[in-house]
C-alpha cells in the first residue's frame, strides 16, 4: 500500500480538509464526530442493510431512495444530482475532502451563503448503505434534506446570485419543492419503497408495548358507577346501586364502547393476555393488564367521554350515533351485534 510520502496527491487533499474542519473551529469538528459515532453506535460491521427501496417519481423524474435497518429514509446521492440536472463525469461524484464538503449539486461556491449549519452538517458525508438488491456500496443522503437543498437553489435564484449556467437547476429544484408542497419527502418515501406497511407493524407493537403490561396488576375500582348506572338506564334495564350482578351482555357492550375504541389492538391483544376459560370466564379484568402510566390514564379519558355521551342521550340508539361518531371503533374487531331477543337481568 502507497504510503502518503509517496501520495503527495493525498497529502495535500488532507490538508485541505483539515484546513475547512479548522476554519468551522473545534465545535463544528466536534459535531461532525459525533455524528460519525452516532450513525456507527450499535450497529454490525459494515454499511447498514436497506429493507425497502423503490424510485420516487415526480413527473419525469426518478430518484432512487431506500429505507435502512432502523428507519433511516435516504435518498441516492446520485439521483439528487441527476434529479437537480447536474450533468458531472464520474470523477466528481467522489468526494475529495475531509470532514464538511459539500456534494457536487451543492458545491459551488455562489451557493455557500444560502447553505445553513444544520444542512452543512446532514450533508458532511454522505450515508453508505448495502442496496437491497445486493452490489455495492451506495450513497445516500437523509431523505429530509432534499427540499432544503431545493431551497438553496431557489434562495439563490431569488437573491439573483446564480450564474446563467446554473438556471435550470434551480428551474428543477422548483419542480420538487412543489411536489413537496402537500406531501412530505418522508411519507413520499414511506409510500413508494412500501415500508409505511411495515412501519404500521411496528407503531401497532410499539402502542402495545405502551398500553399493556406483561403481568396483570391487582384489580383496582376503574369504571365508575355512572357508566352501569347510564347503560342501564339506555338499555332499559333495573339498576340497583347495592347489587355486583350485571347481564352477560355488560361485557360485550363495554368490549364495543371501551375496548373497541381505546387504542388500536388493545381489545385483540387483551383476549390474547386474558382468554376465556371453559364457561366463559376470564380470568382478571381486562383493566387489570393496562399499564399505570398510560393504560390507565386512557381509560379513565375514554370512560369520561363515554359517560357524558350517555348522559346526553335519550335512548340507546341515540347514545351509539353519537359515540360512533365521536369515539369510532378501531378496525380490528368484529362489529358487536345488537341482540334481537327480549334482555333480561339474571
Amino acid at each position: 500500500m502507497m504510503d502518503q510520502e509517496k501520495n503527495p496527491h493525498a497529502v495535500a487533499l488532507g490538508k485541505l480538509g483539515g484546513q475547512k474542519v479548522a476554519e468551522k473551529g473545534p465545535e463544528y469538528y466536534a459535531e461532525i464526530q459525533a455524528k460519525r459515532k452516532s450513525r456507527a453506535g450499535g450497529r454490525p460491521k459494515g454499511p447498514p442493510r436497506a429493507i425497502c427501496e423503490a424510485p420516487l417519481k415526480i413527473g419525469d423524474l426518478e430518484i432512487p431512495c431506500a429505507v435502512l435497518e432502523g428507519g433511516v429514509r435516504v435518498i441516492s446521492e446520485r439521483g439528487v444530482a441527476k434529479g437537480l440536472g447536474v450533468k458531472r463525469g464520474g470523477s466528481h461524484w467522489v468526494r475529495k475532502g475531509a470532514g464538511a464538503e459539500m456534494p457536487v449539486y451543492l458545491s459551488a461556491s455562489n451557493l455557500k451563503p444560502f447553505i445553513d449549519s444544520d444542512l452543512e452538517l446532514a450533508l458532511s458525508e454522505p450515508i453508505l448503505y448495502r442496496p437491497k438488491g445486493g452490489g455495492g456500496t451506495a450513497h445516500g443522503i437523509p431523505a429530509e434534506s432534499l427540499p432544503k437543498i431545493c431551497e438553496v437553489w431557489l434562495k439563490a435564484r431569488d437573491a439573483d446570485a446564480l450564474h446563467r449556467q446554473q438556471n435550470h437547476i434551480a428551474e428543477q429544484a422548483d419542480v420538487l419543492i412543489r411536489a413537496f408542497a402537500h406531501v412530505g419527502i418522508i411519507a413520499l418515501v414511506d409510500e413508494v419503497t412500501g415500508y409505511q406497511d411495515l412501519r404500521s407493524r411496528q407503531a401497532l407493537a410499539e402502542i402495545l408495548d405502551q398500553f399493556l403490561v406483561k403481568e396483570r396488576s391487582k384489580w383496582a375500582k376503574r369504571f365508575p358507577d355512572d357508566y352501569y348506572k347510564e347503560m342501564f338506564r339506555l338499555r332499559g334495564w333495573s339498576y340497583y346501586p347495592v347489587s355486583v350482578r350485571r347481564p352477560p351482555l355488560v361485557g360485550k357492550i363495554t368490549n364495543d364502547s371501551v375496548y373497541d375504541r381505546l387504542a388500536p389492538g388493545v381489545r385483540r391483544e387483551l383476549d390474547r393476555l386474558n382468554p376465556k376459560d371453559a364457561r366463559g370466564r376470564r380470568g382478571a379484568r381486562h383493566h387489570q393488564w393496562l399499564t399505570p402510566d398510560i393504560g390507565h390514564p386512557k381509560l379513565q379519558e375514554h370512560l369520561t367521554q363515554v359517560v357524558t355521551l350517555m348522559k346526553a342521550s335519550e335512548n340507546w340508539t341515540e347514545f351509539k350515533k353519537l359515540l360512533n361518531r365521536a369515539l369510532p371503533r378501531y378496525p380490528d374487531m368484529p362489529l358487536f351485534d345488537e341482540p334481537t331477543s327480549q334482555e333480561t337481568v339474571a
